[in-house]
């Protein structure tokens, strides 16, 4: 059977690393040998063997009758949309890693998918190597998922653990995580946490079988939380992680991204470093977590050929997704509660004039006053933090 990879770069060049060093292996779980005959790159690679199977046009893969399975691994909405509608419209099975594609087309393309008889699939789009699609759509079908929660993205992770452990600054910490090639040169899309809300947008869909629209959920990143954050959090005896959260209400879902402030008890609190891990509650399962590496060469690709094989081994069957066009209309996030912990410049009788209760916290650090409020709607925590002026406000983190 033969292959076929779009874009040789980082995952690209190591799902053609695995199926060369697992050849045996891999041919034995699918049925049959698996071949890349093909690559598709701007570049030359000259010197490499891979430099034999180079092609620069995408048609030269949608047109060959002998190309069975397609990955991709561009990255980015556009040239890959594009492509890989072209190769399923040929009759080529596609696997791809490319979160933003999936996001953004992901009903489409599973739908043209479907139309011709082969599969889209993407179990690399969220959380690397952590199974968590094939489980949601294989495993957990017998269940309504009621809440997923993860920490799905290493950057940020990485970035937390480390000023947690060393009380380092945020700046400090990225130009660390760049140097060591955990963050990319613009790492906006990380750190904003642009990233993990497209992850639990795909999540969300592949839920509830419809398409939810990634900028309607809303969406913090990290590059508010300072040392002193950090200090807060170790008084309470707590640690700040980026969290994308999806629960069930009624018939739509509240979903976020943001930081949250965990408590040891949580089951997302040891998870440090560039790790990954999904939590999911089902109405029968109950509780479950998914850990392991969340990014990187070899663990992402490992969950790409992961598809390879599950679509060599259904190579003349459509593999059902529920995920339709109709759009979700997505809970109104203002009607969420959280407990919250507030940084203010405002002393105590100011703040509990406002607040009903609260619960004080010193962490030595002088010319402000941090607090933890009784939980709250968002609506309401807004109209209370209107009453204290938001130039009082240093900062606010919500409590998991």
């Amino acid at each position: 059977m033969n292959v076929a990879v779009m874009g040789y770069g980082t995952i690209g060049s190591g799902v053609v690393e695995i199926l060369k060093v697992n050849k045996d292996v891999v041919a034995k779980r699918a049925g049959e040998e698996l071949n890349v005959t093909k690559v598709l790159d701007l570049r030359e690679f000259e010197g490499d063997p891979i430099s034999k199977i180079i092609v620069h046009d995408y048609k030269d893969i949608a047109e060959d009758p002998d190309i069975d399975i397609v990955v991709e691994t561009m990255g980015g909405v556009e040239p890959a949309y594009t492509f890989v509608k072209a190769m399923l419209e040929n009759g080529k099975h596609v696997t791809t890693s490319n979160k933003a594609l999936v996001a953004d087309k992901g009903a489409e393309l599973i739908r043209i998918a479907r139309e011709h008889k082969v599969n889209f699939m993407f179990e690399a789009s969220v959380g690397g190597g952590i199974p968590i699609i094939r489980t949601l759509n294989s495993c957990l079908t017998g269940d309504v998922i009621e809440e997923i929660t993860g920490i799905v993205n290493g950057t940020t992770n990485y970035m937390m653990t480390k000023m947690t452990n060393e009380g380092s600054e945020f700046d400090d910490v990225l130009r660390e995580a760049q140097a060591k090639g955990y963050a990319e040169k613009d790492p906006t899309a990380d750190i904003e946490g642009h990233d993990a809300c497209r992850k639990i947008a795909i999540l969300t869909s592949l839920i509830c079988g419809q398409q939810v629209d990634y900028q309607d959920v809303p969406t913090e990143g990290i590059t508010g939380i300072s040392a002193d954050d950090i200090k807060y959090a170790a008084a309470m005896g707590r640690k700040v992680k980026l969290l994308a959260t999806s629960t069930k209400v009624g018939r739509s879902y509240y979903c976020r991204v943001a930081p949250f402030l965990l408590e040891p008890g949580h089951p997302l609190y040891h998870v440090d470093d560039v790790f990954n891990a999904v939590f999911v509650h089902g109405n029968m399962l109950g509780d479950g977590m998914f850990y392991g590496s969340g990014a990187g060469k070899l663990p992402t690709a490992s969950a790409v050929v992961g598809d390879i094989v599950a679509i060599a081994k259904h190579i003349d069957k459509n593999i059902y997704l529920e995920w339709e066009e109709e759009k979700l209309t997505l809970a109104n996030p203002n009607q969420q509660s959280y407990r919250y912990f507030i940084r203010t410049d405002l002393d105590k009788d100011a703040i509990t004039g406002i607040f009903s209760k609260v619960d004080f916290v010193d962490a030595g650090i002088s010319g402000e006053t941090g607090f933890i409020t009784d939980e709250l709607t968002e609506l309401k925590l807004s109209d209370m933090t209107e009453d204290m002026g938001k130039e009082h406000i240093i900062n606010k983190i919500r409590l998991a």
